[in-house]
């Protein structure tokens, strides 16, 4: 994981972002928990490895990690990703994104 006082990967000086942000993991091994998915020959590091994702639906509940997991899956496959929010966002801003 980066230092708090490092430069953020969008070049933004860190003391610009919040504090959840800057302490946001930035690969697998930042990952904390679920070992058996994310650690050495767990599936999803299989997968961000063969360079390929299926479709995957993450469930939980706010602040578990979701969207942190999203992020780092998108980045180590160079996949495109878009951060829609269900409560914020609407049918438009679906067909909008896709």
């Amino acid at each position: 994981m980066s230092g708090l006082f490092d430069i953020a990967p969008s070049g933004a000086p860190v003391k610009n972002r919040p504090l959840a942000d800057r302490l946001r993991p930035q690969t697998l091994e930042d990952v904390i928990g679920q070992e058996h998915l994310s650690g050495e020959g767990g599936s999803l590091r299989r997968m961000v490895e063969g360079g390929s994702l299926p479709s995957l639906i993450f469930w939980g509940p706010p602040g578990c990690g979701k969207t942190t997991l999203a992020r780092i899956l998108a980045s180590h496959t160079d996949l495109h990703y878009e951060q829609i929010s269900a409560i914020f966002s609407g049918v438009a801003d679906l067909k909008k994104n896709f």
